[in-house]
């Protein structure tokens, strides 16, 4: 094992206790009290996951994950003291993967570390599908599983692994509505616990990348009470 994890906290005591648990599971760390410290090491260092805290005594965690994804598509986890909705759908709309309230379970934080590994590694091994229909083009929109690339009229559209399974899922799917509970399932392999906020946030995401009007999205489309949908 040779992923790499980068912690960013403030808080000594709980990046040391991240630290310890990830170590002991055969992870390299490298910890971070500060986000300016933790995005000069990303820009020299390869790194396989990403966990922040949205405190932070420099720039925000949030202002960090934007940094971040201007460049690099590894998985983010953040760690945030606060319950509300809208932090987390804020995290998430900025790139994040993932998010844990403090204070958190060390195992739940190691599963869920596992498994954004996991998504990460079969995004980047380019081992070829088992099912061939692996290229899908609707009116510009074209997304290829061999490679996960995306393009829309031909300007290349960076996802990142969770952005681009959501994509392919509806893609595959044209013309069906897919619920929040199966894309949920599909997509982040966990069972549907009143996610929709997460799955609300990534789509939101997605429209944005892909320059989607609000009102008038053209290619993922709301049904309301029921699910998002791409027609053909």
């Amino acid at each position: 094992m040779n992923e790499k994890i980068m912690v960013v906290d403030d808080e000594k005591e709980i990046a040391d206790l991240v630290e310890v648990c990830l170590k002991n599971e055969g992870y390299a760390v490298r910890k971070f009290y500060n986000g300016t410290d933790a995005l000069a090491y990303a820009n020299t260092c390869e790194i396989s996951l990403g966990i922040l805290d949205v405190m932070l005594p420099d720039i925000d965690g949030f202002t960090l994950v934007q940094k971040l994804r201007e460049r690099f598509v590894f998985p983010i986890i953040m760690l945030t003291a606060k319950v509300e909705d809208t932090d987390k759908i804020t995290g998430l709309m900025l790139g994040a993967d993932d998010y844990m309230t403090k204070p958190f379970s060390p195992p739940e934080l190691v599963t869920r570390v596992k498994a954004q590994l996991r998504r990460y590694t079969r995004y980047n091994s380019g081992e070829p599908p088992e099912a061939r229909a692996n290229e899908i083009d609707i009116r510009g929109l074209y997304i290829n599983e061999d490679n996960h690339r995306c393009t829309l009229n031909g300007k290349e559209i960076i996802l990142t692994p969770i952005e681009f399974n959501i994509l392919w899922h509806l893609c595959k799917r044209r013309g069906r509505v897919v619920s929040s509970e199966e894309l949920f399932e599909t997509v982040w392999g966990e069972k549907f616990l009143d996610s929709s906020n997460t799955v609300m946030a990534h789509i939101a995401r997605l429209r944005e990348k892909l320059g989607e009007p609000p009102r008038r999205p053209r290619y993922i489309k709301t049904v309301w009470g029921v699910g998002y949908t791409i027609d053909d």
